[in-house]
């Protein structure tokens, strides 16, 4: 049996982040979109959900259609089954994560990001696989003492820390 490796690059829309995970129902579109929706109301987002039987489609979701259709054609290059794919405005993944990973058909998330990625994919005959995902650039260093201080009062300017 043969089995190729591919890698497919993504960025994020300015002002968004990345969500990609895997699931296993038809309904995972629907419950996904409520988890979000319900979670952080203001959030405009579209997702992309591949299915890997029946009728093999991608199905999207959404309250913004140019996210929508985004996550659409990026799922579809993707092309893994049983995976699903966000993009996210107005929120931040930590905002919604819990209810994203509570909802009864996910099985695994990959990444939670605003940096581009690239989507490490196993290709076989009988079809595609998520093998792994490189979120972003390697590190340069260890913080210094004045990184600890930006840090922490970056994470308090944005509401994360008191």
């Amino acid at each position: 049996m043969d089995m190729q490796i591919k890698v497919v690059k993504l960025e994020a829309p300015e002002d968004c982040n990345i969500i990609l995970g895997q699931s296993h129902f038809i309904k995972t579109i629907e419950d996904l979109y409520e988890a979000i929706f319900n979670t952080v109301p203001g959030a405009k987002f579209g997702i992309a959900f591949s299915e890997a039987s029946g009728d093999c489609l991608v199905r999207i979701e959404g309250n913004s259609d140019e996210l929508s259709e985004l996550a659409g054609e990026k799922m579809l290059e993707i092309g893994c089954g049983h995976s699903f794919l966000i993009f996210l405005k107005n929120a931040f993944p930590i905002n919604v994560l819990q209810r994203i990973k509570s909802v009864p058909e996910v099985v695994n998330l990959f990444c939670a990001t605003a940096n581009p990625i690239e989507i490490l994919i196993a290709e076989t005959e009988q079809g595609r696989g998520i093998i792994g995902v490189i979120d972003g650039f390697k590190p340069v260093g260890i913080e210094t003492e004045d990184d600890i201080i930006f840090r922490k009062k970056f994470l308090r300017e944005i509401g994360y820390k008191f």
